[in-house]
């Protein structure tokens, strides 16, 4: 028989029995093999288990938990950016946007594959992988250069390839692509005999910042990819920006973002292009 004090009678839906025998699994509070309701509520008793809000992190916190994650990524730390991932998803605060995004990286970063394409990457080995396209038509690209690369929260390969066929930017930009990790057809990864490349192919871009986003610009950390920036000696409200890019389809996203506030100059074909783009824009409106 039990004595007075040692048993307590919990109500529990199954749901919520399910989640503490999960915890107990967790922290180890288990008999024999099975979780231990009862032990995990005596760790806490003890104090060896604290409970604490899980809705007191700021909006500041998680974003800048986020944007290490997200460097994590850039620099190629796939480990500890997948550890932040989960510290993130353990966590109430977040937003449903960016725990699909962050529960979208953990579940493709854990993936074979995507092992594979990261020894490829750190191992600086070339490899063939096969991608489907929006039209779900099938691709085999060989590439000599990649990165892991964040666009607009989302997760692309970035990469180098000897194909050029149906590439549209620029024609010295054309051995550049962009993947999206989902659909990329993970099964057929093999290694090649190719050499591998230091960077992608670039060019430079001079664009304009003018008024409070060219003072916000200037005050706060530039682009890692920016050559150089400073006022413009005839006209200090005006920001001067010279950029290394690699695929103008995410220059123009940014410059779009920017509106009157921006403007490219140099060269003439980066330029040209988005003044096309932005007359096809006003041309829809106008059709109305």
């Amino acid at each position: 028989m039990t004595r007075k004090g040692q048993a307590i009678t919990l109500s529990l839906r199954d749901w919520d029995k399910a989640e503490l025998e999960k915890l107990a699994l967790e922290f180890g509070k288990t008999w024999g093999d099975k979780p231990n309701i009862s032990k995990l509520i005596q760790a806490i008793a003890c104090r060896e288990l604290a409970i604490a809000p899980s809705h007191d992190w700021t909006n500041d916190r998680i974003d800048a938990l986020n944007q290490v994650r997200t460097t994590l990524i850039d620099r190629g730390d796939i480990p500890n950016a997948i550890e932040i991932s989960r510290l993130l998803l353990d966590r109430g605060e977040l937003s449903a946007p960016m725990h699909q995004e962050v529960e979208v990286f953990v579940n493709s970063s854990l993936s074979p594959w995507r092992l594979e394409v990261d020894s490829f990457i750190h191992r600086r080995q070339p490899f063939r992988l096969s991608y489907q396209d929006a039209m779900e038509r099938s691709w085999n690209f060989t590439i000599t250069h990649a990165a892991i690369v964040s666009h607009e929260e989302r997760e692309y390969l970035d990469c180098w390839c000897t194909e050029t066929e149906g590439n549209s930017d620029l024609p010295e930009l054309q051995h550049n692509w962009c993947f999206r990790l989902d659909r990329i057809q993970g099964s057929a990864l093999i290694p090649v005999r190719e050499r591998w490349r230091k960077d992608f192919d670039r060019i430079n871009v001079e664009f304009y910042l003018y008024g409070r986003l060219a003072a916000s610009y200037m005050n706060s950390k530039h682009d890692v990819s920016d050559i150089e920036s400073h006022w413009l000696p005839d006209d200090p409200n005006v920001c001067r920006v010279v950029r290394s890019i690699y695929n103008t389809y995410w220059f123009h996203r940014e410059m779009r973002r920017h509106g009157g506030d921006s403007e490219i100059v140099l060269p003439p074909a980066v330029r040209q292009r988005f003044y096309q783009e932005l007359q096809a824009t006003c041309q829809r409106y106008e059709s109305q």
